[in-house]
């Protein structure tokens, strides 16, 4: 995968702010109108969402989408 440290920062923002609520991955994509399998993924770096899913996902949580793009991505070690 590509950018997989992106994707990890990602899932773990949206969790983050999935948790605050105190949502299920269900409530999300019910609010969301995406299914429970597209959250988990998103969640756990197993997908990397499309502007449409991103736009969903503003929408739900009711914050605009640069907010859900606001995440830190870790620096890269020597190693990567």
């Amino acid at each position: 995968m590509k950018n997989e440290v992106v994707l990890q920062a990602f899932g773990q923002h949206l969790r983050r702010l999935r948790e605050a609520r105190g949502w299920s991955q269900q409530a999300l994509a019910d609010v969301c109108d995406v299914s429970k399998p597209t959250i988990y993924r998103l969640e756990t770096a197993r997908y990397s969402a499309t502007l449409d899913v991103l736009a969903s996902l503003a929408q739900g949580l009711e914050i605009p989408l640069s907010e859900l793009m606001q995440f830190t991505v870790p620096p890269r070690t020597a190693a990567e």
